[in-house]
């Protein structure tokens, strides 16, 4: 008992100084360090006996040692590759070119509502490959807002779809994709094609579904007189706004990773063995030759490529620390035993282990990622719990997982203080919270179908 309140207190304060604006790594890290402290008052050691320093206090620092050791180089070092890859895709101006590419066969649709929609579905199709959610939003903020707005859609509905492009998490590039499969002991592209793929294929189709009726019926409400004087002030060159994009087949350079990792996985062709790092380095070499033999100013091409370490140095900041971080304070829950003793009580509900489990999972993902406004931070914190979670129901770590994994992504657009709401909401003139009330609905929807289509396709 004393474990589960210990627990419940954890993630109280947890959330209070995240919403307050703490540096969440270090919170993270110090929460689990006091966590560590209390296990070790109950008898329970931080680490095996076999590791130990002989010392319980430098044992504290020998766990966060052995989670380093562990992380930075299989996890980390993918999740430092790929944002290398997608700062210098921005800095040569290949995202651009793929919203573009992308977005230009949009233009033609004259139905407001249902170009709306679609955009959402381009948008999810687009984070794929570039896998920031606020980079992605101010993308479309620049390409197809305008659109939508001179057709006549609400400036907040617009802002509030293309807020919600990024939701899913989903494809190999996407570090809680990385961070589920790791988890699920497969490679993350089987773990994106056979478990994310089915389920985020109806989820995108039910939450399109729900902008197009949401969005409309909001505007209704609010008059068509505010959507003319919206339009009226987003009377812009589109193409114009993307000024910068590269030639167009750029847009063919942030597809390579997935397309690479794709056609040469164990369910495409089993003859070359590609793992993820040495992709993303296959399709650097590919795409700076482009670069250099496109633009011809070689000195400017090389100083350009400095963005790909620029952007590791800051991923490893920002997500791979959170990461780590986020370990250790899931080691210190699991050393108490509230966790545990949760799930157990969970899973001992007769016939109804599996479900009440999943619910239980859901709710602190879903709590976590609003509070928090990070759907990274709340996964990497709870996610060390499924494969505990799933054992105990007797059931795959994957079917846990993919509903946990996608509900965090879709939690987090749910929060006004998440970082693309207020991006987008910026860019847009609105409220976080007029664009919040936009999104919950569709993505009340999409969480409802994430659960139904597990049920279906995992199980």
């Amino acid at each position: 008992m004393v474990g589960v309140i210990l627990t419940l207190v954890a993630i109280g304060l947890v959330s209070y100084f995240v919403i307050k604006n703490y540096y969440p790594p270090i919170i993270l890290l110090l929460l689990g360090l006091l966590l560590l402290f209390c296990a070790y008052l109950e008898g329970v050691p931080a680490v095996a006996p076999k590791a130990s320093t002989n010392f319980f206090a430098f044992d504290f620092a020998q766990a966060f040692t052995n989670l380093l050791k562990g992380r930075l180089p299989g996890l980390g070092l993918n999740i430092m590759a790929i944002a290398g890859f997608a700062v210098y895709m921005d800095r040569i101006g290949a995202s651009k070119a793929l919203v573009k590419l992308c977005v230009k066969p949009l233009k033609a649709i004259r139905s407001p509502y249902v170009l709306l929609a679609l955009t959402y579905v381009v948008g999810q199709f687009i984070a794929l490959f570039v896998n920031s959610a606020v980079g992605l939003g101010l993308l479309l903020m620049a390409s197809i807002y305008p659109l939508l707005v001179a057709l006549g859609v609400s400036r907040t509905s617009a802002a509030a779809v293309i807020a919600t492009t990024c939701c899913l998490d989903l494809g190999p590039s996407s570090s809680n994709a990385m961070r589920a499969a790791d988890l699920c002991n497969m490679d993350v592209v089987t773990y994106f094609v056979q478990g994310q793929g089915p389920v985020a294929l109806c989820t995108i189709a039910s939450v399109a579904i729900g902008h197009y009726f949401v969005q409309r019926w909001f505007d209704k409400r609010e008059g068509a007189a505010a959507n003319k004087e919206d339009a009226k002030e987003s009377a812009l060159d589109v193409d114009e706004a993307l000024k910068g994009a590269g030639p167009v087949y750029y847009a063919i350079l942030p597809m390579l990773p997935l397309g690479l990792l794709i056609g040469l996985s164990p369910l495409v062709y089993k003859a070359i063995k590609l793992n993820l790092v040495t992709a993303i380095i296959v399709s650097l070499i590919i795409a700076l030759v482009v670069d250099i033999a496109t633009r011809r100013d070689f000195k400017q091409c090389c100083k350009d490529s400095q963005a790909i370490f620029e952007g590791m140095g800051k991923v490893f900041t920002s997500t791979v620390s959170l990461i780590v971080c986020a370990e250790m304070f899931a080691l210190g829950l699991n050393k108490i035993g509230g966790i545990s003793t949760m799930i157990q009580a969970a899973a001992s509900i007769q016939n109804a282990g599996l479900f009440i489990m999943l619910i239980v999972m859901l709710v602190i993902m879903i709590v976590a990622a609003i509070v928090t406004g990070s759907g990274n931070a709340a996964f990497f914190a709870f996610s060390p719990l499924l494969p505990e979670a799933a054992s105990s129901v007797g059931i795959p770590t994957l079917a846990l997982a993919v509903p946990v994994q996608l509900s965090a992504g879709i939690a987090r657009t749910m929060s006004p203080i998440a970082g693309v709401i207020i991006a987008v909401a910026g860019a847009a003139g609105v409220s976080p919270m007029a664009i919040v009330r936009r999104t919950w609905i569709p993505m009340l929807a999409g969480m409802i179908t994430v659960v139904v289509a597990n049920v279906v396709f995992l199980g």
